[in-house]
């Protein structure tokens, strides 16, 4: 299983003033999807358009607007929000630069969060790595996704679909709870399945380890590494949206963002013990080989000392001496018998150091 992950191309940006428009991702030729929802309480209006003057066409008073954005290589959509909402050019900057730390920023109007949205792709046995900015202002949630395939956030549209839940009923700080919930949730699915592959990977390596469990179990550090880059700071956002130091969060959405805390500790809990236990997994691999490198050398070395003295046997009947020198000569090289002889001895010592060995316990 390998991960793939957007980092973005920030050679794009070279020589650039700060606050230019360009995006670093991987370029797409498919149209953004956009949809925006309005609700309020009895009500929700469900919106897919293809204009960003659908897009941005008014609301009813007192209603929350959640407008997604699926794709961003068009930055004239991202230009045109901005505009309407107040956004800071830097901060669309960031939402166009795919490479970016999870992070929070407070710019008072509004928040913007940065995070990464993680999928476990089935048909290529990969994770897909994909950034998700928000901006939560006071009515309104602008959430933008890179325009990977599908997202985590259906049961979200769901829910505001049949009213299920008090999500109608409370404000966009909550929605915003809601979205970053779902990210979060998402985690543990993708620490189960890489919990799955470590435990393959650990059976095979007690089992018969080889050459191919050693890249598996390089690749399932890689994975981990970059996943917890991925997850790691966003403790920081939790905690930071959870302590309310924001005018934005709603004293009693700050329960539910403890919650969201609590999560993300639990995942990161998760997937530190995975990591140690990959990390174990190496250390079994290497012992494995010295092991079984000492079992082929002690096998090696007990052949080599049985063959010693009867190569001496061998080396000393092989020097053709002649018979016929007299009292000096080997009388075995005239005796029938001599051959066999000869041939019985050494297998007797052969089967005496076998013995010998044995009883020492040396194999």
């Amino acid at each position: 299983m390998t991960l793939r992950h957007n980092g973005g191309r920030r050679s794009r940006k070279a020589g650039l003033p700060p606050g230019t428009l360009v995006y670093t991702g991987e370029v797409r030729t498919s149209a953004p999807r956009m949809t925006v929802f309005d609700y309020a309480g009895g009500w929700c209006d469900e919106r897919n358009v293809k204009s960003v003057e659908e897009l941005l066409k008014s609301k009813r008073k007192g209603a929350v607007r959640w407008i997604d954005v699926d794709g961003l290589q068009q930055t004239s959509i991202l230009e045109a929000i901005g505009n309407e909402y107040g956004i800071h050019k830097l901060v669309l900057e960031d939402i166009l630069q795919t490479g970016q730390r999870p992070k929070l920023e407070d710019y008072n109007d509004y928040l913007f969060v940065v995070l990464k949205m993680l999928r476990y792709n089935a048909v290529r046995r990969a994770v897909d790595a994909e950034q998700v900015a928000l901006v939560i202002g006071p009515k309104y949630v602008l959430s933008f996704q890179e325009g990977l395939e599908g997202d985590v956030f259906e049961p979200i549209r769901q829910r505001l679909r049949s009213h299920k839940g008090h999500l109608r009923n409370l404000g966009a700080d909550y929605l915003a709870y809601s979205l970053l919930d779902a990210i979060v949730d998402q985690y543990f699915l993708i620490l189960e399945e890489l919990g799955d592959r470590v435990e393959d990977v650990e059976e095979e390596l007690l089992n018969e380890p080889t050459r191919s469990t050693l890249d598996k179990i390089y690749r399932l550090k890689r994975e981990m590494l970059t996943v917890r880059k991925s997850i790691w700071p966003l403790r920081e956002v939790a905690s930071q949206l959870q302590r309310g130091e924001s005018t934005m969060v709603k004293r009693s959405t700050r329960v539910y963002l403890r919650d969201l805390y609590d999560h993300t500790i639990a995942v990161l809990d998760t997937l530190e013990n995975e990591r140690e236990v990959v990390a174990g997994m190496l250390d079994i691999y290497l012992s494995s080989v010295s092991n079984r490198l000492n079992e082929v050398m002690k096998v090696l070395t007990i052949i080599a000392t049985i063959f010693i003295p009867l190569t001496f046997i061998v080396g000393v009947y092989g020097m053709n001496f002649d018979p016929d020198l007299g009292p000096l000569s080997m009388p075995e090289l005239r005796w029938a018998w001599g051959y066999p002889a000869v041939m019985v001895f050494m297998a007797a010592i052969g089967l005496t150091m076998l013995y010998y060995f044995r009883k020492k316990k040396w194999f």
